[in-house]
């Protein structure tokens, strides 16, 4: 085999469409843009334009809004991971779990602002639980298995859930 008889193997090397050569070559006169107008030109087009009429996302209501300066990035954690890591011996259940001891558990990536406890599962173990919220399911099946959840967060007002 010599240098010059080295090639790719069939379809390795495509031919570029030459576009806009004439009305034989099946991509003349608009060149595959289409018709005429804004739809044609490069860059600017109206995203969402309905002909003139009301934009959907006009037409509609606006209501509520996102807190993002002041709302909280919680972790969120099922009872039945914390006790999954405790059978495992990745978590200690005599000592205090908090977010720290979450993070070298590797239940989560990192601590953000806290962590917020969920009922899903189950916890057989007696643990003392030191998180920024809980949900009610959650403590219930905590201080059920003769465990403790302190609350860092803000307290909950009469009638409201915790954080």
């Amino acid at each position: 085999m010599k240098l010059h008889e080295l090639a790719g193997p069939p379809g390795a090397r495509k031919t570029r469409k030459r576009i806009g050569r004439g009305i034989g070559s099946g991509t003349g006169k608009t060149g595959g843009r289409g018709g005429k107008g804004q739809t044609a030109r490069s860059g600017v087009r109206i995203k969402g334009f309905e002909g003139g009429q009301m934009p959907l996302h006009r037409r509609l209501p606006k209501r509520g809004f996102r807190n993002t300066m002041f709302a909280r990035k919680l972790n969120e954690v099922n009872l039945g991971r914390i006790q999954a890591a405790i059978d495992a011996g990745t978590l200690d259940a005599a000592a205090n779990i908090d977010a720290a001891a979450l993070v070298k558990a590797g239940l989560i990536r990192r601590a953000k602002d806290g962590v917020r406890l969920l009922g899903a599962g189950e916890i057989k173990a007696k643990v003392k639980l030191s998180v920024y919220g809980a949900s009610k399911a959650a403590v219930a099946a905590v201080e059920k298995a003769g465990g403790s959840v302190e609350l860092l967060g803000p307290k909950p007002q009469a009638g409201e859930q915790a954080a």
